[in-house]
């Protein structure tokens, strides 16, 4: 989707839409009163206090009727500029307009507003010449929003709209709208029974259900048994700290806004944690290592609390509590090249065996300026910085260098995928540190018999499964491959009455094999159960008739198909088995 703020064009003419949605929505409540209407990545918005009345759904198309009559009656905008006291005279009846004026800087004397017809707002512009172009526009969604974003004050009503140059481009947008609405996690989630959300239990604190749990626990499988492979050693850590932990590591001076607030027990103060490093940076300190036990790769899918404003929660996607899929990969300085390719190596195998094809690696660099958020140690991270450099050059990567998107401590790789729908996210990130494992006076014993400082790698495939699930689910619409499925096989006779016992027996040896299957033998019509079983996304239906009973075989319909296939038990088994060993559909 095009990002309305990154066009110039199109956010001047977003911005002038948000004041023609408010000139028409004066004309409709005029005892309206106006925060603020600005241009987002999605279009604009405006805030409005509407004291008594409600606007809901289904009042936007009475509002747009009469955006496009104050548009056709073809308005010049005019900006207009006033001095402080004449800004705070003309708007001496809107407290929220005065507030803005009040806080605006002392050297601003000179305030600009914009009329069109009979309304004026208070604005910096800039703005179309007139109304009149303001043609394709559609207005979204209603919300609450409290007034400057505090919950202490009153709530106000939100209302998003979109405007294009030309209806072709609107239609497209609103085509994508609707893609994405089909393709939101947290529709599928419900649908699917995939988790739950609950204010009692707490905002952006999910609860896996038994469908959602299926998923996770096959992913934590997969990603586990990847490492093993690969020489990563599995540790459980506390989902809690000491204080003292993370100011040793520098997080909480460095990262103290994303923390839940520290509680204090018996004397002591802990806080949630809120990232693993810490953790095991204590657990590589607590022997004595050699340079021949190195590299150490210690791995954990660890519960993580962050803090993150209720506004900013989206479904699983961001949330208050997570789990990582988290490695840090203690090693020598000379073997980091070798260490990192292992990780790009993983991270491209996951890509390739989930089919995620659209993604792009950026080199996240620090800011020299910037000398509160990074660690201070210029040759550190001269000689950090240039290594990521020469590994992705060695390794014939594309890559785009951020500057300023470093962690504190050390440079990274962050692997962003290109959703179906939406903007780019971060799934897998792999940082170089040379700043924790002196922090927390880490050694290895060296071929020479002196102590020297391990390198740390960290490195998270999955990033959180959790925003993995969230991303995976809008991939696949929620038709999940056959491995990752909660149910694999639906088993239905066409008449239980007569069918019901050979479809026991199919549903029996299916769960022998560790297929995870349903058998729905319910007394409904076939149509029905067969519907069910196509809006439940599962990938294999078996329809079960005389037929199939009196050769032993299953006829088969693959999800979203109308087609069936016939085979015998075994050879539909052998298929199953062949697909859920490669993840892949033959």
């Amino acid at each position: 989707m095009i990002n309305i703020k990154e066009n110039e064009k199109l956010s001047v003419m977003n911005h002038s839409c948000a004041h023609l949605l408010a000139q028409a929505i004066k004309h409709i409540y005029p005892e309206a009163k106006f925060w603020v209407g600005p241009v987002i990545e999605e279009g604009f918005y405006y805030d409005i206090d509407l004291g008594d009345n409600v606007i809901t759904e289904e009042d936007l198309p009475k509002i747009e009727k009469e955006m496009k009559k104050i548009a056709k009656d073809g308005k010049r905008i005019v900006r207009n500029e006033i001095s402080k006291e004449e800004a705070l005279e003309m708007f001496k009846d809107d407290p929220y307009k005065i507030d803005l004026i009040s806080r605006m800087d002392e050297n601003e004397n000179v305030i600009s507003c914009y009329t069109q017809g009979d309304f004026t707002d208070l604005c910096r512009g800039p703005h179309l010449d007139s109304v009149k172009e303001l043609k394709n526009f559609k207005l979204l969604k209603t919300s609450g929003a409290y007034w400057k974003g505090d919950a202490k004050n009153k709530m106000l009503q939100r209302i998003y709209g979109i405007c294009f140059e030309t209806p072709e481009d609107l239609e497209s947008h609103l085509q994508e709208l609707e893609e994405a609405k089909q393709r939101d996690h947290r529709r599928i989630g419900k649908e699917l029974g995939i988790y739950m959300m609950s204010d009692l239990v707490g905002r952006g604190l999910p609860m896996y259900l038994p469908n959602g749990f299926t998923v996770w626990n096959l992913l934590e499988t997969y990603i586990r048994d990847k490492e093993l492979k690969r020489g990563y050693l599995h540790v459980q850590t506390p989902p809690l700290g000491n204080i003292e932990l993370y100011k040793t590591s520098g997080h909480w001076e460095h990262y103290q806004d994303s923390m839940f607030p520290k509680m204090e027990v018996e004397g002591e103060e802990f806080v949630l944690r809120p990232m693993n490093c810490p953790h095991h940076m204590v657990i590589y300190g607590n022997d004595i290592h050699s340079y021949r036990d190195l590299p150490i790769r210690i791995a954990e899918i660890a519960r993580d609390c962050r803090y993150e404003a209720s506004g900013a929660l989206k479904g699983i996607e961001r949330v208050r509590t997570f789990c990582q899929n988290d490695s840090h990969i203690f090693c020598t300085l000379e073997q980091v090249e070798e260490e990192f390719k292992g990780v790009v190596d993983l991270i491209l195998e996951c890509y390739k065996e989930l089919n995620i094809t659209n993604y792009r690696f950026e080199l996240s660099l620090r800011d020299k300026e910037d000398k509160v958020k990074y660690h201070q140690d210029d040759e550190m991270w001269d000689k950090a910085e240039n290594m990521l450099r020469q590994v992705l050059n060695d390794l014939n990567i594309d890559y785009v260098e951020k500057i300023g998107e470093a962690a504190f401590y050390g440079p990274k790789l962050d692997v962003q995928v290109k959703p179906a729908v939406g903007n780019e996210i971060t799934l897998s990130t792999c940082q170089l540190d040379f700043c924790l494992p002196a922090k927390f006076d880490l050694t290895y014993v060296d071929t020479d018999g002196s102590k020297k400082t391990p390198v740390v790698l960290h490195r998270a495939v999955f990033g959180s499964i959790d925003r993995f699930i969230a991303y995976y689910l809008e991939e696949t619409k929620g038709s999940l491959p056959t491995w990752l499925a909660p149910t694999q096989v639906r088993v239905i006779p066409v008449n239980p009455e007569f069918q019901g016992e050979y479809a026991k027996q199919v549903y029996e040896l299916l769960k022998e094999k560790n297929i995870r299957a349903e058998l729905d033998d319910r007394n409904e019509k076939l149509g029905y159960r067969l519907r069910e079983a196509q809006t439940s996304k599962v990938p294999y239906t078996l329809i079960l008739g005389d037929k199939e009973k009196e050769s032993q075989e299953v006829s088969y319909r693959l999800h979203g198909e109308k087609d069936t296939t016939t085979l015998s038990v075994d050879d539909f088994v052998d298929l199953l088995e062949e697909e859920i060993k490669t993840k892949t559909r033959k």
